[in-house]
């Protein structure tokens, strides 16, 4: 994260310095804190001049006069308060940090007239600060960051203001616990597949024992033991020995049956014998990101001290000659099931290239053999704006992946090849609801804006846990 904040709630402002940020509907014709950050309205002079007519996420920026109490003061544009969604609070705190720069101290001002600003609100307005301020540059020289005894640059000090500021101060501790967790699975998506490998990521899946959650960490010898064959006939190729690790947050009751979730972990992925084209192979980097996304999830779950039973489960290997990535999950899909008999499983694959021909970037694929899950999840998609797209399933497609000399086979041809993999999964779970989310365009490269300026985006964290805090905590 190259820009840090320490963020508080206040009913007040200290007007002392610093940069000051303004909230402004199409509604009023002052900004919130007009009164105090700008007493001789010199707002009223720069809008129309500038041709800022406080739309959504625009922004005016004044040099403020000389008696100010600011340095520096900043509009942001809330469009039409009754318009206002709650995934567009996120967008509005990203946009407010998007505008921090080289300064130690910023004060927000989120009351604006006629704008109804709740707690939630707030909340939503400074998790969106903290996911915009993410950037991934461990591998990067820091310039000017650092002073000759390496001491890490100050964090900046952000004092929101609103008459909400207790009742806040307790949401945001749910904020923070949902940050760190896209934060966590970003970090892993963006790693080099030289640095994390399975065996590392597993470590990095260990760490989460210091929220609480529990960790088992199954070998090669031990997979092979319970017949996890396919799994590991993806790992074969590779020197680098396969994981699967399984995270369990007990913080429902002992009777409550678990939430299951599953997660595919190739680290690099050359698609084997069927190598990938040269040109993407940089990206193969990220075929990981459903793993990532569950380890995000467990830690947001542990951190914000969910009161639900939650297993999540990763597969982790090196696809570098033979097999084929679906195998990962087919084996832990089995073996969570078996082993937890789970309210539901989701499994999250970056699976097939056909998804995004079907949606692009904008939205994950969703296959589920349950309505009422179906639903459950496209509308927390919706309040995230993590949207997904439910895609059929069905016996005619099903046949697809029969064989000749088998069971089944792992694909069905090129037609269709995003709901023959899931016709696949789906005969690895029973008749326990499940879903399989394709977040092939979405878990990287996808489209960036106001929260996310990252390759490795952390979709499916903030989508699960809304759906987990929505309908299944007790």
């Amino acid at each position: 994260m190259s820009v840090k904040f320490e963020i508080s709630f206040t009913k007040s402002a200290r007007l002392n310095g610093g940069l000051a940020i303004l909230l402004k509907s199409t509604d009023s014709e002052l900004p919130a804190g007009a009164e105090s950050a700008d007493p001789a309205n010199v707002f009223a002079k720069a809008a129309p001049v500038s041709g800022f007519k406080s739309k959504l996420l625009t922004a005016l920026d004044i040099i403020a006069p000389e008696a100010a109490s600011f340095d520096r003061i900043i509009v942001i544009g809330a469009g039409k308060a009754k318009d206002l969604t709650a995934h567009d609070w996120l967008k509005l705190g990203g946009a407010a940090a998007a505008k921090i720069r080289n300064t130690e101290k910023v004060t927000i001002f989120l009351d604006a007239p006629n704008v109804d600003v709740g707690a939630k609100e707030a909340a939503d307005f400074a998790l969106g600060m903290l996911l915009r301020a993410y950037s991934f540059d461990t591998y990067k020289t820091k310039k000017g960051d650092d002073d000759e005894k390496g001491a890490s640059r100050k964090a900046v000090k952000v004092a929101i203001v609103t008459q909400e500021a207790a009742a806040t101060k307790k949401l945001y501790a749910t904020s923070e616990a949902v940050a760190g967790g896209v934060i966590l699975a970003r970090d892993l998506v963006n790693e080099p597949p030289n640095v994390l490998g399975p065996v590392e990521f597993a470590a990095k899946a260990k760490e989460l024992e210091k929220l609480g959650v529990e960790i088992e960490i199954l070998t090669e010898r031990e997979m092979r033991r319970l017949g996890m064959g396919a799994l590991l006939g993806v790992a074969q190729g590779s020197a680098r020995p396969p994981r699967l690790v399984v995270m369990q947050w007990k913080g429902g009751k002992t009777k409550d049956k678990p939430v299951a979730f599953i997660g595919k972990g190739v680290v690099f992925d050359t698609g084997g014998i069927s190598i990938k084209p040269a040109a993407g192979m940089e990206e193969m980097k990220g075929h990981m990101g459903g793993a990532a996304a569950v380890t995000g999830l467990m830690h947001t779950l542990a951190a914000r001290e969910a009161k639900v039973n939650a297993i999540g489960v990763i597969g982790l290997v090196e696809n570098m000659a033979d097999g084929n990535a679906r195998l990962v999950l087919c084996d832990a899909l089995w073996y969570t099931n078996d082993r937890f008999k789970p309210q539901f499983m989701i499994n999250l694959a970056t699976l097939t290239g056909a998804i995004l021909v079907a949606l692009g970037n904008l939205q994950a694929g969703l296959f589920c053999n349950d309505d009422k899950l179906a639903g459950e999840l496209t509308t927390a998609g919706l309040t995230t704006d993590e949207r997904l797209w439910r895609m059929p399933l069905g016996k005619d497609y099903d046949k697809m992946i029969d064989s000749k000399f088998a069971d089944m086979k792992n694909t069905g041809g090129r037609h269709a090849g995003s709901i023959t993999a899931a016709q696949f999964l789906k005969r690895f779970v029973g008749e326990t609801p499940w879903a399989h989310l394709d977040i092939a365009g979405t878990a990287m490269g996808s489209v960036q804006d106001e929260i996310n300026q990252s390759w490795g985006s952390g979709f499916g964290v903030r989508l699960l846990d809304e759906l987990v805090r929505t309908n299944y905590e007790s």
